[in-house]
């Protein structure tokens, strides 16, 4: 039996097969092109819904048979959240995923680092490539529930309540916000509830503190309250302010601030929330946050961002482009969450793995590996530039040999972002 790491794959063999989490949890599939998405509702298997061509859900247990999914299908995705709607997987035991084939013997295990306020976990697919039939291990949380991620898949799915509301304007916020918007030619921002609470938490610990400040006294940052409260973001922003009165004079003084300014009329957002709170000499701390929510395809533009403006520098040093590898992108993409997850940032993982380790679990053949990782930096240009700045990361980016890219980021963590490029050949 194989235990998996985040990436790692393994063949599979033919005939049927058995996908199990055990535990307090509703497991689900989604079938898929190779473009990652369904092509109907009937692609989407689960509790309601619990059959499919080659695929049947019962209870904590799937059974797969790839050669009989529908026409056209090449990947499976198994996705496990909490049998309690809305309740963090961070609150239960560990999921861990077992794999038997048709004579009930264990192939595979997978028990990924524990999630903390992911409602959903991607946890692993079963695809086809080269004709053969593979497993992979993902371990990648997702907080916008069940309905955000079926809708990032292409399945359309009515939510019995919409955490964010778009609706309500409690101080006034958006009124004056989105005109400076508009005159900048941005779109409109709307309200989110989870972003309100998440600013509501921060000014009031900064308030306490007597003291601005991205993190609290205990280390917490704004943007882990951001994830924490349920919001998985693929753009972020705030404004950390004290001494204004009211809601108007806060955004004048974001209006007369370059840096702020950029922030109010930034057009990647799409929610934003205010919260503010007194300190006991009758100051007030106020916090604004804006974002945009995490999707599918919200990331594949930002890595394809980030490897355009790569090659734009290799062809500038007369350097042939990098291809981009579905196998580097997967480990990339595993480092970045791990990172989040697990509060860390450096190219070794707590368990001491590397680049050429993690390339390696995810199926690479690539033996020549390169790594760069980075925080903090808000948009694809932000970090290319940084590591177009650092000689090291530079010397990544513009080394001849290498041929081929994969790409991460995830939202989250102490830094707000973290992003990873590898290279190899």
């Amino acid at each position: 039996m194989s235990e998996l790491v985040p990436g790692g794959n393994l063949p599979l063999p033919s005939g049927t097969l058995t996908v199990r989490v055990p535990g307090p949890f509703d497991v689900c599939a989604l079938v898929t092109d190779d473009d990652g998405r369904v092509r109907g509702d009937a692609d989407f298997v689960f509790y309601n819904q619990p059959s499919a061509p080659g695929l049947r859900l019962d209870g904590d247990t799937l059974t797969l048979d790839p050669g009989r999914l529908r026409a056209g299908a090449t990947r499976v995705t198994v996705v496990v959240g909490a049998a309690e709607p809305g309740t963090p997987l961070g609150r239960l035991p560990a999921p861990v995923l077992q794999v038997t084939d048709a004579r009930g013997r264990p192939l595979a295990r997978f028990a990924p680092a524990r999630p903390r306020q992911e409602t959903v976990l991607l946890l692993a697919e079963v695809y086809r490539r080269g004709g053969v039939w593979k497993l992979r291990a993902l371990g990648q949380g997702y907080a916008e529930g069940l309905a955000g991620l079926a809708r990032d898949f292409g399945v359309d799915v009515l939510e019995d309540t919409a955490p964010a509301d778009t609706a309500s304007d409690p101080d006034g916020f958006l009124a004056l916000v989105n005109p400076a918007r508009a005159a900048a030619g941005s779109p409109p921002v709307a309200f989110d509830a989870r972003l309100a609470s998440a600013a509501r938490e921060h000014a009031a610990r900064m308030a306490d503190a007597g003291r601005l400040g991205a993190q609290d006294r205990d280390g917490v940052s704004l943007h882990q309250r951001v994830t924490a409260a349920g919001y998985a973001f693929l753009a972020v922003g705030e404004h950390l302010v004290s001494g204004p009165r009211t809601p108007a004079e806060f955004v004048s003084y974001c209006l007369r601030t370059d840096g702020a300014r950029r922030t109010l009329r930034d057009p990647a957002f799409t929610h934003a929330a205010l919260a503010h709170a007194p300190d006991l000499r009758g100051g007030i701390y106020w916090t604004a946050v804006w974002a945009s929510p995490f999707t599918a395809d919200g990331l594949a533009r930002t890595a394809a961002e980030v490897v355009a403006l790569t090659n734009r520098e290799r062809a500038a040093a007369g350097l042939r482009p990098l291809a981009v590898d579905a196998r580097l992108t997967t480990a990339a993409q595993a480092h970045c969450a791990d990172m989040v997850a697990r509060r860390f940032y450096s190219h070794t993982s707590p368990e001491g793995g590397r680049p050429w380790d993690r390339t390696a679990a995810a199926g690479s053949p690539l033996r020549t590996v390169g790594e760069n990782i980075a925080c903090g930096q808000r948009t694809a240009a932000e970090v290319v530039e940084g590591w177009m700045n650092s000689p090291g990361h530079r010397a990544n980016i513009l080394k001849p040999a290498f041929t081929h890219i994969g790409v991460g980021f995830a939202g989250g963590g102490p830094s707000g972002t973290y992003w990873t490029q590898l290279f190899g050949a």
